[in-house]
């Protein structure tokens, strides 16, 4: 498995990811069926909100890194209503995302929200970014369907990781007592957030018998959550209880942690 995905498998994926979705969406048997984990959508409000969204990122992808704030699609089409138009239309959604990042290519600059955030403001970084909200939304259209399906291991992975990088991170001091969380996989890959007045920053911790991160322990974390990557995606953005994971430490951490919103 690779340890981290290039921009062509990130293309892969989201292509990959996007089919699995329109397939959950394609087995529903309504699209005015409720979303378990959006309880205020129903499968068709789902299926715009991604389409909708991919087509602005694609948009503000092509205005290249000068663009001031995400753009506005051109000319967009009403969003059907019938099940096999609205397929189409996602389709085209994912493809218009696609081309417009396979034309910028991964270092070119893209206005982004996470200026304050470790990630940078590349179009690979959209890439990722892009990919996980898809697979995210594919395990709603799946768990609307009836059938949901664990998120494919190098998608959960690179998820904890680009989650901690992206919507963890940044520099607005923490507005608590400094600590340390760490976050462990079954798989193998273990992560730490450091909180300070400083803001908040992550990285990767080195896998048992390397060398310690310096100025930190890796036994020296305030609170721990362990579980598959895909549980820990799946408990970062809620669609499953964060207790449901393995804790270890001070629990009121993780309140705080998912009770914050600094500006970024």
């Amino acid at each position: 498995m690779r340890d981290i995905l290039d921009f062509p498998e990130l293309l892969r994926l989201i292509d990959e990811r996007s089919a699995a979705f329109r397939e959950a969406v394609a087995a529903a048997p309504d699209l005015d069926a409720r979303v378990p984990t959006c309880p205020e959508w129903t499968l068709f409000d789902l299926v715009r909100h991604l389409g909708e969204g991919r087509r602005a990122w694609a948009a503000t992808v092509a205005a290249g890194p000068d663009a001031t704030g995400k753009a506005v699609p051109p000319g967009d089409p009403a969003v059907p209503r019938e099940r096999e138009a609205l397929l189409a239309w996602s389709a085209a959604s994912t493809r218009q995302l696609l081309d417009a990042l396979r034309e910028a290519g991964p270092e070119r600059g893209c206005w982004t929200w996470w200026g304050r955030s470790q990630s940078p403001r590349t179009c690979r970084a959209v890439a990722r970014r892009q990919l996980h909200e898809i697979a995210v939304h594919t395990y709603d259209a799946q768990l609307a369907s009836g059938a949901p399906r664990p998120l494919p291991d190098e998608v959960a992975l690179d998820g904890v990781e680009e989650f901690l990088s992206t919507i963890c991170t940044t520099t607005v001091a923490w507005p608590h007592a400094p600590a340390a969380v760490d976050y462990h996989t079954t798989e193998g890959r273990s992560w730490r957030n450091w909180l300070s007045d400083d803001g908040s920053r992550a990285a990767r911790l080195p896998a048992p018998g390397t060398a310690p991160v310096a100025g930190a322990e890796p036994d020296a974390a305030d609170a721990s959550a362990r579980g598959t990557a895909a549980e820990l995606v799946l408990g970062f953005y809620g669609r499953i209880p964060f207790d449901s994971l393995e804790i270890h430490g001070d629990r009121r951490l993780f309140d705080r942690l998912a009770a914050w919103d600094p500006e970024r």
